[in-house]
């Protein structure tokens, strides 16, 4: 008897297939969202030969393209430009709430999560991200000063991502208090959240661990160049 794929094992195809198909763009098997919305991609559990062709013409000759969560082998024709190990942690009792400081983020909202993004430096935010899910964020003295939202959307999960303080006001649990009031958000619709981060982030995973998530396995992000033609 063959089991199902867990939907975390491959989150991005079980997005672009499931709560995110209105994103997906599409030739053959492999989905990606569009590419001012988020860098991550979809291949097949197995990717074959005509995948990795048809991910060729999706990106374009010579582009650089992310491969995140993506553990097989690359074909000889492509070059790996990036790589580093990451891991997956999951709710295992989290102590989520709602946060009475923390205020929903809009478009009108975007170009200061932008700025907030580039000088913190959370992982890939882009213009449209914030139509992915809910967005809450932190102000002192009208400027925002940290964030966090939603980003994949597996169905039953949702992950929770772009977490940032800006440096004048880190150490004061801003962080924490975003991740349980998303986590809230999440629980609210019956679905469980779940994180990325770096392997070698190890300062993150003690707090994401302090904060009731559990490894759930290793994982990695690697971006590679097409072939040229």
């Amino acid at each position: 008897m063959t089991t199902a794929p867990h939907p975390l094992d491959n989150p991005a195809l079980a997005s672009l297939t499931g709560p995110h198909a209105r994103f997906a763009e599409r030739r053959g098997r492999v989905l990606r969202y569009p590419v001012d919305v988020s860098p991550w991609l979809a291949l097949p559990d197995e990717p074959d030969a005509r995948d990795w062709a048809d991910l060729a013409v999706l990106a374009g000759p010579g582009a650089e393209v992310p491969l995140s969560g993506y553990c097989g082998d690359v074909p000889e024709d492509w070059e790996i430009t990036f790589h580093v190990g990451g891991v997956q942690l999951v709710d295992d009792g989290v102590a989520a709430a709602p946060d009475p400081e923390a205020v929903r983020l809009g478009p009108a909202d975007v170009p200061e999560m932008l700025d907030l993004v580039a000088r913190t430096q959370p992982g890939p935010f882009l213009p449209r991200t914030i139509e992915l899910g809910t967005y809450l964020g932190i102000r002192r003295e009208g400027a925002l000063v940290a964030m966090a939202g939603e980003r994949l959307h597996p169905p039953g999960w949702t992950e929770i991502s772009a977490v940032c303080t800006d440096a004048a006001v880190r150490g004061q649990g801003l962080a924490t208090r975003l991740i349980h009031a998303v986590a809230h958000g999440i629980r609210e619709r019956g679905e469980t959240p779940f994180l990325h981060t770096s392997a070698k982030n190890t300062n993150a995973i003690r707090l994401y661990e302090s904060l009731g998530f559990r490894l759930r396995r290793h994982t990695a992000f690697l971006a590679a160049r097409a072939p040229e033609r």
